[in-house]
């Protein structure tokens, strides 16, 4: 009797075993979110595409976000950015202009003339790039069965943050809380995304803003060149004849030591001047590595994000200036003059 009772006990629950493995097997229907029709799908499946639309449904997406600590962040940033940008103006301003006045009226003219137009292009596209929407992805019809066409949501992604359809070239930013069209990243130094509406202008903020670096970095220097205290009790050594390296070496090192030492007399001028020039030139470093960074991938028709998705895939694209004429808004015939290597279209294959 126990034995007939524990045959019948594992019979059972291999029966319930076969249940369980034939519901999992089993397809289950659900809801479009594209077009609202029923689609049967894997009951294991978490991510599926209609059929009929094309769009694509996640299921049992996990939403956390903190916009309000990343905005604040943001601008923070923000506010960071602009001061330094008015105090290397305004420093700029004073420190090195009543020298170049003292040398000539007409250079001093000329030299404020340049730094007006960098400033007023710098700050001009900052402020395009930083408080102008990135880029709104545009409305299209969804939900509906008579209203979606065959493949008219191709590959679309639904957005649970901000509740309606994503194409496969928007992505939502978490920082601005909003869905940002061809983005390319979130700067916390602009507070903003780049995206489709405000990449060019973000551009000429970097190139404007390594034109001007660059330029403090040569006015600077030359100022403080002007002012440097020279120094008159250090003894002079002359070479005559030949003279080994070691010899060489030696007076590279007193003078530099002499330069250095004379750097204590420097006025607040000079000091402003030292802190100018090394702030412009390790701006203008960083910044020229980061503008390389963005014409490659403009040149090669991506953005950041879209290269990121691209490094384990096989995507091949198409590397030419007319992508650089394109995204700038040049005019077809300017590829005319163009070099002949220029105009030549490459296969990139991964």
């Amino acid at each position: 009797m126990i034995s007939s009772s524990k045959e019948e006990d594992q019979s059972t629950s291999t029966n319930e075993d076969r249940d369980q493995s034939t519901s999992a097997n089993e397809d289950r229907e659900t809801n479009c979110w594209g077009c609202g029709l029923r689609v049967s799908v894997a009951a294991y499946a978490s991510v599926f595409k209609c059929g009929w639309c094309g769009a694509i449904t996640k299921e049992h997406v996990v939403k956390s976000d903190n916009i309000r600590l990343r905005r604040c962040l943001d601008h923070f940033f923000v506010t960071i950015v602009i001061s330094f940008m008015l105090f290397f103006i305004c420093a700029g301003v004073w420190a090195v202009y009543p020298i170049i006045f003292s040398v000539s009226n007409f250079r001093g003219v000329f030299h404020l003339a340049i730094i007006v137009i960098l400033s007023i292009c710098t700050l001009l596209s900052f402020c395009l790039s930083a408080f102008q929407p990135a880029g709104v992805p545009p409305l299209i019809i969804w939900g509906s069965f008579p209203a979606v066409g065959q493949g008219g949501l191709d590959n679309y992604t639904f957005c649970h943050y901000c509740s309606k359809p994503k194409s496969p070239m928007t992505h939502h930013c978490r920082s601005c809380g909003t869905c940002v069209l061809d983005m390319d990243h979130h700067c916390p130094f602009i507070g903003n995304c780049v995206g489709a509406a405000n990449h060019r202008c973000f551009i000429l903020f970097l190139l404007s803003t390594v034109i001007s670096t660059f330029y403090v970095t040569i006015m600077t220097s030359y100022s403080a060149l002007q002012i440097w205290p020279h120094p008159e009790d250090e003894p002079v050594i002359r070479l005559s004849g030949y003279a080994n390296p070691e010899l060489i070496v030696g007076v590279l090192k007193e003078t530099i030591l002499a330069f250095l030492r004379a750097a204590v007399f420097l006025p607040v001028r000079g000091l402003v001047l030292v802190y100018l020039f090394l702030s412009s030139l390790s701006v203008s470093i960083g910044l020229s590595v980061l503008l390389w960074q963005q014409l490659r991938y403009i040149y090669v028709g991506k953005t950041y994000l879209s290269h990121l998705r691209a490094v384990n895939s096989e995507e091949v694209m198409e590397r030419d200036c007319q992508n650089l004429v394109r995204f700038f808004g040049c005019p077809s015939t300017t590829t005319a003059y163009l070099p002949s290597y220029w105009k030549s279209r490459k296969a990139h294959t991964k």
